[in-house]
């Protein structure tokens, strides 16, 4: 495998920081010195993942169009992440293994210690057995509080308690509704209830209304207040906000959002649920169809959730949904299969035009393969359930 196919998988600073000293690229290798080296000048300065199109950027700027070919070839990489892995498990091993003959040989002529030998085989303990992987446990004991009797994240609606159950870490799913259902008001509404459960905070990546607004949106929601009575009081509730939810609340504003500024945030603040509104919109995937760049953003999610904590993503309906009380998994926008295959629980907002109806929301559980609680009801797991939405109190409320 040529070093030039190592690139893209080195835009991760995670990856760069284990693996980059052990690449060793000649002065005589021109072209790739320099591709290496606008690496290095990137990775070092920002301490962070970097994107394929700021690295083509920066290569471009500083060296020439000339480099535009070996960029599309870097863009364009297809080499799995496993195969690039256990490449520069090799690399990485045999280094270790001639620093270590090095060392050895320092001993044995009088120029080295042995202590010093064994430090450094210390420290390299665990690379050469770097695939090893620990078994899931079979104790029972410890999968009932693991899976079910430890609660994870309790929802503010009981309807969602007694169907999907605790959000735990590993579990990803998503809501979808037509525009203009109250899709963000949901999420003020039980984001502001995750907030007083939570240590880490809750990361929301908004790439739909204005971030103010949505902020102000979980205050009132936190707060059960109208706007008009958040700002008659303003100490007073600013101080019960941050009281009850920590300020654990934390929203990134940004249109563009692409996903190594996610998993930049996600490794720097190790939350303890992320939110993607809307999580279509997500840049830094490709695909020949639509549907499939769809599919590679619902399977990085879900691999965030394993890696981190709960996921919640956001996105349409399609046309047909419009006017639907209960919205199923082929309302989904833009998705045959790939959105849906991949979370662990859906839920459709279904939104009626019928008289009367302007506040009541329609909850359909499509899709639930969580274990639920202690007290889920196992016959509402793919339950339907009118719900009311209160927009001045950025509320939803269960109908008992």
């Amino acid at each position: 495998m040529n070093l030039i196919h190592l690139i893209k998988y080195l835009l991760t600073v995670g990856n760069y920081k284990k693996y980059r000293r052990y690449l060793v690229v000649k002065k005589e290798e021109k072209e790739i010195y320099f591709l290496f080296k606008g690496l290095d000048s990137l990775v070092e300065k920002y301490q962070r993942d970097i994107s394929i199109d700021e690295y083509s950027l920066f290569i471009l700027s500083t060296y020439g169009v000339d480099y535009q070919p070996l960029l599309s070839i870097i863009k364009s990489s297809s080499v799995q992440d496993d195969i690039i892995l256990d490449v520069l498990n090799d690399i990485s091993n045999k280094q270790h293994a001639f620093e270590i003959a090095q060392l050895a040989l320092d001993v044995s002529e009088g120029r080295g210690s042995m202590s010093s030998l064994v430090e450094f085989i210390g420290q390299t303990k665990g690379l050469v057995d770097s695939h090893t992987e620990e078994f899931v446990t079979s104790d029972l004991e410890a999968l009932h509080e693991h899976i079910q009797s430890r609660p994870g994240l309790r929802w503010r609606l009981d309807a969602l308690n007694k169907s999907l159950g605790s959000l735990r870490k590993g579990d990803f799913g998503f809501i979808f509704a037509r525009p203009e259902t109250g899709k963000t008001t949901f999420l003020a509404s039980e984001v502001s209830h995750f907030a007083t459960q939570t240590q880490g905070p809750v990361l929301w990546f908004n790439n739909e209304e204005q971030g103010e607004k949505v902020m102000l949106r979980c205050i009132q929601a936190d707060r059960d207040s109208t706007v008009q009575a958040l700002f008659e009081n303003i100490k007073e509730n600013k101080e019960q906000f941050y009281a009850s939810t920590k300020d654990n609340i934390k929203i990134i504003d940004n249109a563009s959002l692409h996903k190594n500024m996610v998993q930049h945030l996600c490794k720097q603040y190790e939350p303890s649920l992320v939110i993607f509104d809307q999580i279509d919109k997500i840049k830094g995937f490709d695909g020949d169809r639509n549907d499939l760049r769809l599919g590679q953003i619902y399977i990085w999610a879900r691999e965030l959730a394993k890696t981190y904590c709960p996921v919640i993503g956001v996105c349409q309906s399609d046309g047909t949904g419009e006017g639907k009380k209960w919205l199923t998994m082929d309302n989904v926008a833009d998705s045959k299969t790939a959105k849906q295959a991949e979370a662990d629980w859906i839920v459709g907002i279904g939104k009626s035009h019928d008289q009367g109806f302007e506040y009541i929301r329609h909850l359909n559980i499509s899709k639930n393969k969580l274990q639920g609680d202690e007290d889920s009801d196992p016959s509402y797991r793919h339950g339907k359930f009118d719900v009311l939405i209160q927009p001045l109190t950025a509320r939803y409320k269960d109908i008992t």
